[in-house]
């Protein structure tokens, strides 16, 4: 399959099934010990901070603020 002859809204669907394909097999992902001492490091220090991050507009500005080529 040539994914290049797709459009782009079948490209889009086609990224959906495959990642849909992933998640309903996620207990089959074999994590290594280091990354998962690092995501237990992470909620941890989430779960000590509390911090919630941005909005969804704060990061939407932010992201349509950026320079662009």
């Amino acid at each position: 399959m040539n994914i290049q002859s797709l459009s782009t809204s079948e490209r889009i669907q086609l990224a959906e099934q495959l990642w849909e394909s992933v998640r309903n097999n996620a207990d089959e992902v074999n994590l290594s010990k280091e990354q998962v001492q690092l995501l237990n490091e992470r909620l941890d220090a989430f779960q000590k901070d509390n911090i919630q991050g941005d909005s969804w507009q704060s990061v939407k500005t932010r992201i349509s603020n950026l320079k662009r080529p």
